[in-house]
């Protein structure tokens, strides 16, 4: 059975935590790939609202695996505590595994991420400040620590005291903080060992055993694709690589198993955090639509911003991930809206653009060509049926498809998994 993965076509927040919840209950895995706790994904279910920030969203249906891959940075602390919470409200943790090549955040790391965003000034990114960046660099810069680290304390001290010494000079004569201690440190580091080791293990075999089983594998994106490190508003990304070819390298997996990828899309556009945003409104529509939808982070709190679907930045995600299906969410925020609008183009100096610019600079200066439609008075709220959706917003829909380039399989209408209508199966 191949696997099927499910990608954020935005700048995240699209609400991929209710269409994995969704679709996890035809499935017998679901994977995180890549990311740390500075995502945040919100399920609602019979046992009621869940914001998960590690934990795989598949975890409230029995007889799931909830994998995290080896391309997520993982708190323990965070992780622990989120375990406890959704058990205490009796979701069943027991088949949550993590991979032992996932990267541990560190102490260092929360305390490097504070000092650097502060130093940036003006010019900060607007980070979690959840240790995310940090945790990536020294993974590329060879010198992280790993799940599976923290289970050979042999090996373990060592490389803990050489990269807290180094951590130690860039905090205090760099930055001008507080050294840390290294017994506190290596005191965690034994907490989180004994907790982490019911769970880690290869996960990347696990994935394989699974495919080799007939077994249905949901992959889990986290952030969303204009987030990219690679192929996102570059510098004001993400660490880490939510597209397509994230899930590869943050499973271990051949990419011949992949057989199909949802691109999930919020029928508007929303950020957190600094960088352009073409399509993106201030006016009292904005704030309507924020206030409605409560737009607010599910991780930091912080508003988010508010824009009208951007159609080149969704055609360019789509190019970068080849989606052989979307997903439509927060279709019912817009009901009662006299029109809506979407983005079908840049403005650039006077040119037209119709391509989404690497250049972060050229990208600020983009202004979006809007494309006017009526808006719809009867709502589509809790629908289940296409044919419930009134004809203007049928129409919205299909000029998504058109932008995009990509049939809409799913239409979220409301937060709870029943609030769906399935346009087409996904799975095949």
């Amino acid at each position: 059975m191949p696997a099927y993965a499910v990608i954020g076509g935005q700048w995240g927040d699209e609400g991929k935590g209710k269409v994995i919840d969704y679709l996890a209950g035809n499935v017998d895995s679901v994977v995180r790939y890549a990311g740390g706790n500075n995502a945040g994904h919100t399920v609602v279910n019979e046992k009621g609202t869940f914001q998960l920030h590690l934990v795989p969203s598949g975890i409230c249906w029995p007889d799931v695996y909830g994998i995290i891959g080896n391309g997520v940075v993982v708190d323990p602390d965070v992780l622990v505590n989120e375990l406890a919470e959704i058990g205490a409200r009796g979701i069943d943790t027991s088949k949550l595994v993590i991979s032992e090549r996932a990267h541990v955040i560190m102490p260092y790391h929360v305390v490097l991420d504070a000092l650097e965003e502060e130093a940036r000034g003006d010019a900060a990114i607007g980070t979690t400040g959840r240790g995310i960046g940090p945790a990536y660099m020294d993974k590329t810069g060879r010198m992280g620590i790993r799940i599976g680290d923290l289970l050979d304390w042999e090996a373990l001290v060592p490389m803990v005291t050489q990269v807290l010494e180094h951590k130690n000079a860039l905090i205090t004569k760099v930055y001008g903080g507080k050294a840390l201690a290294l017994d506190d440190v290596l005191a965690k580091c034994r907490i989180w060992a004994d907790h982490m080791a019911p769970y880690a293990m290869a996960t990347e075999q696990l994935v394989q055993d699974l495919l080799s089983q007939n077994k249905r594998v949901l992959l889990e994106g986290a952030q969303g694709t204009l987030l990219d490190i690679d192929h996102g508003s570059y510098p004001y990304v993400t660490s880490s690589s939510p597209s397509i070819g994230g899930a590869c390298t943050g499973l271990g997996l051949n990419p011949q198993a992949i057989k199909g990828v949802l691109g999930v899309f919020k029928a508007y556009s929303t950020r957190v955090g600094s960088g352009p945003m073409p399509s993106e409104i201030t006016d009292d529509e904005a704030e309507e639509i924020r206030e409605k939808a409560q737009e607010f982070g599910v991780t930091t709190g912080r508003a988010r911003r508010i824009g009208w679907f951007d159609g080149v930045a969704a055609k360019y995600s789509q190019l970068i991930n080849g989606f052989t299906g979307i997903v439509l969410t927060r279709l019912d925020i817009l009901d009662e809206f006299d029109s809506v609008k979407v983005c079908v183009g840049y403005e650039v100096s006077g040119e037209r653009l119709d391509r989404f610019p690497a250049n972060t600079g050229l990208l600020a200066r983009c202004k979006p060509v809007f494309e006017e439609m009526p808006g719809w008075d009867k709502p589509t709220a809790s629908a289940t049926e296409l044919s419930q959706l009134p004809e203007n917003a049928l129409a919205y829909v299909h000029k998504i498809e058109e932008l995009v380039g990509c049939r809409a399989q799913i239409i979220s209408t409301g937060p709870s998994r029943a609030e769906t209508i399935q346009v087409e199966p996904v799975f095949t």
